[in-house]
C-alpha cells in the first residue's frame, strides 16, 4: 500500500484479512532467486553452444554470365526515331525488330545511293579492264617491234657484210689496176730510151703513153670504187646503229605507255576497292537502320521514345533483360577480411521482400535465407573501397526463389569457423577479427554456363 495520506496506519491489523494475510505472509524473493539461478545456469550453457563465425556484406541480385545481365541498345550512328515496333514489357526473340531509324546527315539523304554507288563501282571495274587490256596490246606491239628490230638488225648487217665484201674486192681490183699502172709507167720510159737510140719508132713510143694514159684512167676509176666501197661500209654501219637506236627509243616509249597504264590500272583498283568499301559501309549502314534484338529476352524500358526525335550515336535507346539466365549475387566485404574468404565457401543470402528470420551464427536455426558458394572474389577493389564478390546457388541447399528480380537487393552472410559463444563475445569486445582458417577441402566451384 503506498503511504500517500498523512493518517498513520501503524497499529492497524491486517492479519484479520484474507488479502493481508495472503500478501504479507509469501516470500516472493525465494521466487526470483529461482528464476536467477535458472537463467544463470541457462546463460553459462549457452555461452559453450557453437557459434559460426561470419561476415556479412549488402548486394544485389545479377546474372552469372555477363552477356545475360541487362543490357542497353544503342545505334552506332546517329539518326532519328521513324517507328517503334515493340512495347515495354513485351517478349522480343533474338532477330527480332524493334525500332526504325533514318538519317539526318546529308551525305546519306539519296534514297538511290546504293545503285548509284553500284553503277560507280562497275565504271571503275570496266576502267581497270580497259587498262588491262591497253597493257597487253602495248606487250603486243613492244614484241612486234623486237621482232621487226631483230629483222631489220638483220637485214643491216647483212648490208654492211656485203659492203665490206665489195670494199676487199674493190681492194684487189685497186691493187691490180696500180700494179698494171707501175708497169706501164715502166714500159714508157723503157720505150723512150730505145726511142732516143733510135731502136723504136714515134709509133710505138705513141702506143706505150697511150697504154699508160688508159693504165693512170683506170686506176682512178679504181680508187674512187675503192674510196666509195669504205664509204659504203661507213655508212651501213651507221645505219645500223641508226636502226638499234631507233627502235630502242619506239621501245623505250611502248615501255613508258606501259608503266603509265600500269599505274592507271592500279589507280583504278585502288578506286575500286575504295568504292567496294563504301558500297560495303553503305549497305551495312543501311541495315544498321533497323534496331535488332541481340538476343531473346524482355524490354525493360523506351530510352528514347518520341517518333522524329533524333540522337547520336552511341546513345542508348532502349534497354532488355535477357530471359535466360543463372542467378547470382554480387555482394561486397572489407579489404580487411579478403583472407577469409576464398573460391568454394558457404554463404547464406536474404532477398529484399522475402520474410526471413535471421540468426548470423546459428544459420541452421535461420528461416528465409538460402545456400550459396563463392565463385569468384575481385581481385582489383572496387570504386566503393571493397572487393566484389560473387555467388551463386548452392546445389546442396534448396534452390533459390524464381520470383527474385534481377537488381533486387540481397543481405549476405559468408559463414567462417565455428567457435563457442564465449570466445566470440570476447572476440566481439576486444575487436579482432574473425579467426584466420584453412579450407578443409579446397573445393572450386565449376557450373555450366547456360546457352541458348
Amino acid at each position: 500500500m503506498l503511504n500517500i495520506s498523512k493518517n498513520p496506519i501503524k497499529g492497524f491489523d491486517f492479519s484479520g484479512y484474507r488479502s493481508g494475510a495472503t500478501i504479507f505472509n509469501r516470500s516472493y524473493f525465494s521466487s526470483f532467486n529461482r528464476f536467477l539461478l535458472v537463467f544463470s545456469i541457462v546463460l553459462v550453457i549457452m555461452l559453450f553452444l557453437p557459434w559460426t563465425q561470419n561476415l556479412t556484406g549488402k548486394g544485389y541480385v545479377t546474372t552469372l554470365q555477363p552477356d545475360k545481365r541487362p543490357q542497353t541498345m544503342q545505334s552506332p550512328i546517329p539518326g532519328k526515331i521513324d517507328a517503334w515496333f515493340v512495347r515495354e514489357g513485351d517478349f522480343v526473340s533474338k532477330g527480332d525488330t524493334l525500332l526504325k531509324i533514318s538519317e539526318i546527315k546529308s551525305d546519306y539523304f539519296d534514297p538511290a545511293l546504293l545503285v548509284r554507288t553500284e553503277q560507280q563501282l562497275a565504271a571503275k571495274e570496266q576502267a581497270v579492264v580497259a587498262y588491262a587490256q591497253k597493257i597487253n596490246a602495248l606487250e603486243s606491239q613492244l614484241i612486234a617491234l623486237e621482232k621487226e628490230r631483230v629483222l631489220k638488225l638483220k637485214q643491216a648487217k647483212n648490208k654492211l657484210q656485203q659492203s665490206i665484201l665489195y670494199v676487199q674486192n674493190d681492194s684487189i681490183k685497186f691493187e691490180a689496176v696500180k700494179t698494171d699502172q707501175n708497169i706501164a709507167s715502166t714500159r714508157l720510159k723503157r720505150e723512150e730510151t730505145l726511142f732516143a737510140d733510135g731502136l723504136k719508132s714515134m709509133r710505138e713510143l705513141e702506143s706505150k703513153r697511150m697504154k699508160l694514159r688508159q693504165a693512170e684512167a683506170k686506176y682512178i676509176g679504181a680508187e674512187n670504187s675503192f674510196r666509195n666501197a669504205k664509204n659504203e661500209v661507213e655508212i651501213a654501219r651507221v645505219e645500223v646503229a641508226r636502226i638499234d637506236a631507233s627502235f630502242a627509243d619506239k621501245a623505250a616509249k611502248i615501255r613508258s605507255d606501259i608503266a603509265t597504264a600500269a599505274s592507271s590500272q592500279f589507280e583504278a583498283q585502288a578506286s575500286v576497292a575504295k568504292l567496294q568499301n563504301t558500297l560495303s559501309n553503305y549497305r551495312t549502314r543501311v541495315a544498321l537502320q533497323f534496331l535488332t534484338a541481340p538476343q531473346s529476352g524482355y524490354v525493360n524500358k523506351a530510352l528514347k521514345a518520341g517518333i522524329g526525335e533524333t540522337f547520336k550515336a552511341g546513345e542508348k535507346l532502349i534497354s532488355i533483360m535477357p530471359n535466360d539466365y543463372q542467378m547470382a549475387v554480387e555482394t561486397y566485404i572489407r579489404p580487411i577480411d579478403i583472407p577469409l574468404i576464398k573460391v568454394g565457401e558457404k554463404a547464406r543470402v536474404e532477398f529484399d521482400g522475402w520474410p526471413a528470420i535471421v540468426f548470423s551464427g546459428w544459420p541452421s536455426v535461420s528461416y528465409g535465407t538460402y545456400g550459396a558458394k563463392v565463385v569468384a572474389i575481385e581481385n582489383y577493389i572496387s570504386d566503393n573501397d571493397l572487393y566484389r564478390v560473387l555467388l551463386v546457388p548452392d546445389e546442396n541447399d534448396h534452390p533459390w526463389p524464381t520470383e527474385v528480380r534481377i537488381g533486387s537487393g540481397a543481405r549476405t552472410i559468408a559463414l567462417l569457423n565455428e567457435v563457442p559463444v564465449w570466445y566470440e563475445l570476447w572476440r566481439q569486445l576486444n575487436g579482432f577479427p574473425p579467426d584466420y582458417y584453412k579450407v578443409k577441402i579446397a573445393e572450386k566451384v565449376k557450373l555450366p554456363l547456360k546457352t541458348n
